[in-house]
């Protein structure tokens, strides 16, 4: 290391469609420490694209850490080894001089390899379809304070809106589970007043949907919580179990 820049090897998954074998290539760079991995990515893709070969395929937008579309599994982790943290605000300050970094796309069954290190995680968004909304007429916008929120509710409502649907959580589980994501989007509308009238609804639909578009059911190994970047509990799959059973039994006139 010199002049803060390291030397790494990089071992990165090449596959050039859904339907094809794919394979890691190796690559050799020298970078600043001052760089995010997806700035690496950039400055590697600028040599390939002059040598006249075919650039690394990846996804981005944000690069703030908020939209979850740069999602890479970097030696194992999903967005990488940093806790809380995503692939875009994770910097080569964080790696040793001379390491090797695999890099790979985020495997599961519900989430087609597109290319190389971008998937399609269009599965997530047809659970949010499902269910992830208030369709009902709420009126004009309520005066400040006029809905009475306490502020437990609040903070958990909060906490659980927190999640970026990047998949980690999908990514990270043995069974390819999506019930972190969803106990998020389950949890955050039935915490607060709005979400009332359609909580066992919404609840019935996304969990029929996520079950439908192949995601797998929950571990219980925790490995969600420790590789999402917002960080966000397994508190709210509780909760989302507990909204799904309240469900089931007003469906069958159970008197709770």
């Amino acid at each position: 290391m010199s002049d803060g820049h390291i030397n790494v090897t990089l071992k990165i998954w090449r596959q050039d469609g859904p339907n094809q074998e794919g394979g890691f290539e190796e690559f050799k760079v020298n970078v600043s420490t001052d760089a995010s991995v997806l700035e690496m990515l950039d400055e590697l893709n600028n040599e390939l694209e002059q040598q006249g070969k075919r650039p690394i395929a990846f996804e981005s937008d944000c690069r703030e850490g908020i939209c979850g579309t740069c999602g890479i599994v970097i030696n194992g982790h999903p967005h990488g080894p940093l806790p809380k943290t995503a692939t875009c605000q994770l910097h080569m300050r964080n790696f040793k001089d001379g390491e090797t970094l695999t890099l790979e796309p985020f495997r599961a069954a519900a989430f087609p390899i597109v290319r190389d290190l971008i998937v399609d995680r269009s599965a997530l968004d047809k659970v949010l379809q499902a269910g992830g909304f208030i369709s009902v007429n709420t009126g004009n916008a309520p005066d400040a304070n006029s809905i009475p929120v306490s502020k437990h509710a609040a903070t958990l409502a909060i906490e659980a809106a927190e999640c970026i649907g990047c998949g980690a959580c999908v990514a990270t589980c043995k069974n390819s589970s999506a019930m972190l994501f969803v106990g998020a989007k389950v949890s955050h509308l039935a915490l607060l007043p709005q979400g009332q009238i359609e909580r066992y609804e919404r609840v019935e639909k996304m969990v029929a949907k996520m079950d439908e578009v192949g995601f797998g059911n929950c571990s219980n190994t925790y490995a969600c919580e420790a590789e999402c970047p917002k960080g966000v509990s397994v508190v709210n799959i509780a909760r989302m179990n507990r909204e799904f059973l309240k469900a089931k039994l007003l469906s069958h006139n159970v008197e709770l």
